[in-house]
């Protein structure tokens, strides 16, 4: 069998959710180190710590494809004054790749937003907001989808718990009539809240919102935050999904670590 290189896999990464569909202040795609030599393993997560690098290593996978870039802002130096500079540096030690895919994963058709909407078992999911395509992929900032049969307010709250393992959900007042159509942005999302309601949802899921943004839709749309790390957790699926299908071969870990640095008490 034909041995793969890193760059073989990211290309593949590419050819799902290109670069250029990423928003203009996103730092998407390589990170960390070089990328000709033959991938041992992809660990596939949401955030780059330094657990993480421990555990690519430990699991012997020279890939790692994170959701969140780990170099958002510029560095100045690569030293142990924060966690970014510490992990880069491991990382660089290890000879581990870091590969991000971040709003260009969000926004694609069969991304984020998508596998939110697959979760929930909406249908006729269409995109809404800024629409771009590149190389022949479409992107959105957001989806909007319709359940096949319309839930009461409060169903929908709990079927977002369960699914999603929620322990608080933020809404602003339920509904008093049924939920049918969806909108939907996975992690900050709050952008496309009044978008949302000119297209006629009924309810609106993202990850994180300002709590003055909740102000003004009572009984028009239901807001559903569910949490940034929460509304991206299953990201790592669709990197499995492309890997292991584009990249046969290549051995895919979902890692162990849950990253979210929020907990409540």
């Amino acid at each position: 069998m034909h041995s793969m290189t890193i760059k073989e896999v990211i290309c593949a990464l590419e050819r799902f959710a290109p670069l250029p569909l990423q928003a203009d202040y996103d730092n998407a795609g390589l990170q960390v180190g070089l990328t000709e030599v033959e991938v041992s393993g992809a660990l596939l997560c949401l955030d780059v710590t330094p657990a993480i690098i421990d555990e690519a290593v430990e699991k012997q996978c020279n890939l790692v494809v994170a959701h969140h870039p780990l170099i958002f802002h510029k560095l100045k130096r690569i030293a142990d004054e924060n966690e970014v500079q510490c992990v880069v540096r491991k990382a660089i030690e290890q000879h581990v790749v870091v590969y991000a895919m971040h709003t260009n994963i969000d926004s694609v058709r069969g991304g984020v937003n998508f596998k939110i909407a697959e979760k929930l078992g909406l249908t006729q999911t269409q995109f809404f907001g800024h629409q771009q395509t590149v190389d022949g992929v479409d992107g959105g900032d957001g989806i909007i989808g319709e359940y096949p049969t319309p839930l009461a307010a409060d169903d929908f709250v709990l079927q977002l718990k369960r699914q999603f393992d929620v322990e608080c959900v933020q809404c602003n007042a339920l509904l008093r009539r049924p939920i049918r159509r969806v909108a939907v942005c996975g992690g900050a999302g709050s952008f496309l809240l009044e978008q949302a309601w000119k297209w006629g949802a009924d309810a609106f899921i993202t990850g994180e919102m300002h709590y003055h943004e909740y102000f003004g839709y009572d009984q028009k749309l239901q807001i559903a935050v569910i949490g940034h790390y929460q509304s991206e957790q299953y990201t790592t699926e669709i990197f499995q999904t492309i890997i292991t299908e584009q990249c046969r071969g290549v051995r895919c870990v979902q890692s162990a670590i849950n990253t979210n640095p929020i907990i409540y008490l």
